[in-house]
């Protein structure tokens, strides 16, 4: 066995990879025997599995992968669904398990902690995380909103028009605002754009409310985060490890995993093509990684796949955690090369096909019924395999995984409060911004039409003529007459389209106004794989 040195402890090995724990031989544990099985950093934006039953160790696994990265200067974004992780911000208290696994497997053990970050979708518990409407996308808004296809059909009719129209959605009441125009307008809109129902409107707009019921609104807003706040190293250059409290957001799954999603289709959109980097640039943890695909449309999933199969040469390493593989598609599962199996219960059918599963994605160890020991494994044991230096996969091993250096277990609120007062980011995300925006223009153009009930005679026939490219009607000849807030809304767009082309040749006029190309007045806003807004 290599003599033992400081970076073996913590779960980092070497400038090349993390140690997740040794092997375990059929001729017992004699240090002589023990074999490391390590995470080759070059390797590791290959993406991973960390599965097994409640009660195995995954996310003490989780939180060893997590060690290992950060002191080889690797940032960390992990969502911590039970409180247990945030105890990675504080020096471990050499209990007893921890001490005798570490002397188990010929490692020290030396307490340490590490640079966290704490996030909170609702700011209660860490910064709070924000994303505008536009940035989240008609896609996983359906999702979120659980539409069905007419209803998302709609809601990607709102999306096109804001964009059009140069309408920014930040916030709900921006949607909010956007929805009850479409609905007044939903006979001039059909005409454009296809078939728009009020009903359909009016089920999006209860969606909408039992969301900000659920505190879904806290999210959708700004200051935005810039996810390059995620990838940061502290002073000694130990990569942060950003942890998503995620207690209270699991109560509500889809908002759990639609801002997973939308993470990870920011990071796909924004982050430069790198190829495979000697460390990845950012390792992502998706635990309870079921709520991601469950009632998921076949739309998704495709997209989900595409982004997870791409996103490494993004240097971006996406490793699931679950409780049975089966949760993942097959289509995802095959992207995943390092693979760490704790314990699977076989009592029902289903277990026993979960069984089978895991063990045929594993290379096979002619010692031992790769099967039989996902059933056999005690706790913090797992199967392990990684992939080689060319990219291969490694025979599986049974393994016991390295404990943790820092604590186990949760941080108390007075560690987690010093922490978030003392962040690089303190301050940056606390306070919500409200810039002008749909909601703002709607009103003051719906503002101003109470106060002009009567268009100029001479404006009144370019109007009515330009109203048939929008599908939203003219001036009705400049006659006199109260006319419905919606009506004055879009009254007031004709209007502005009006005034933007205004001394442009007619062939131009047709392009910008008429056409259907994706040419648009104003600058068209372009979106990203999962219908996000691209920022530029």
């Amino acid at each position: 066995m290599p003599p033992v040195n400081d970076d073996t402890a913590g779960g980092h090995v070497g400038d090349d990879s993390i140690l997740i724990g040794k092997s375990r031989r059929d001729d017992g544990l004699a240090q002589a025997g023990l074999l490391e099985q390590t995470l080759l950093l070059r390797r590791a934006n290959r993406h991973g599995l960390v599965a097994g039953a409640t009660g195995t160790g995954k996310t003490v696994t989780l939180q060893t992968l997590a060690e290992g990265f950060s002191k080889a200067g690797v940032p960390v974004f992990a969502a911590d669904v039970k409180g247990d992780l945030s105890g990675v911000s504080q020096p471990g208290d050499s209990k007893k398990p921890f001490v005798e696994r570490a002397a188990e497997i010929g490692v020290p053990y030396a307490p340490d902690d590490y640079p966290v970050v704490f996030w909170d979708l609702f700011g209660r518990k860490g910064h709070p995380i924000r994303a505008t409407v536009s940035e989240i996308g008609p896609l996983l808004l359906s999702r979120l909103l659980d539409l069905n296809d007419t209803q998302e059909g709609v809601l990607n009719i709102a999306f096109r028009l804001a964009d059009e129209e140069g309408l920014l959605l930040l916030d709900l009441k921006d949607l909010r605002s956007l929805l009850a125009f479409v609905a007044e307008n939903a006979k001039q809109l059909s005409s454009v754009y296809g078939n728009v129902s009020k009903a359909s409107v009016g089920a999006i707009q209860r969606q909408l409310l039992v969301l900000e019921n659920q505190g879904g609104a806290a999210f959708l807003g700004e200051p935005a985060l810039d996810i390059r706040d995620l990838m940061r190293t502290d002073r000694t250059g130990r990569g942060t490890i950003n942890i998503l409290c995620a207690e209270e957001l699991m109560a509500t799954p889809r908002l759990y995993a639609t801002f997973l999603l939308w993470l990870l289709s920011e990071l796909f959109e924004t982050l430069p093509e790198v190829g495979d980097p000697d460390e990845p640039v950012l390792v992502f943890f998706f635990d309870e990684a079921h709520l991601l695909f469950d009632d998921a449309p076949k739309v998704l999933l495709d997209t989900i796949e595409r982004v997870v199969r791409l996103i490494r040469s993004k240097g971006v390493g996406v490793y699931f955690v679950t409780q049975n593989p089966l949760d993942l598609p097959d289509e995802v599962l095959g992207q995943l090369g390092n693979r760490v199996q704790h314990a699977l219960r076989a009592f029902t059918p289903r277990d026993q096909r979960a069984v089978r599963a895991a063990a045929e994605t594993f290379r096979q160890n002619e010692a031992f019924d790769v099967a039989t020991a996902i059933t056999e494994l005690r706790v913090g044991e797992a199967l392990v395999s990684t992939l080689d230096a060319k990219g291969a996969p490694r025979v599986v091993e049974r393994t016991l995984v390295a404990p943790p250096m820092a604590r186990v277990g949760p941080a108390t609120d007075a560690e987690r409060d010093r922490i978030v007062r003392a962040s690089p980011l303190a301050g940056r995300y606390d306070t919500p911004v409200d810039r002008e925006s749909a909601y703002e223009i709607l009103a003051a153009r719906a503002e101003e039409a109470l106060r002009e009930e009567e268009i100029p005679e001479e404006k009144g026939n370019l109007l009515d003529a330009l109203g048939g490219f929008f599908g939203v009607g003219g001036s009705a000849g400049g006659r006199r007459g109260r006319l419905t807030t919606g009506q004055r809304v879009a009254r007031e767009v004709t209007r502005t389209v009006v005034n933007r082309v205004a001394g442009q040749a007619a062939a131009d006029l047709g392009r910008a106004i008429g056409g259907r190309t994706g040419s648009t007045v104003g600058r068209a806003i372009v979106r990203g794989v999962l219908g996000g807004m691209l920022r530029r």
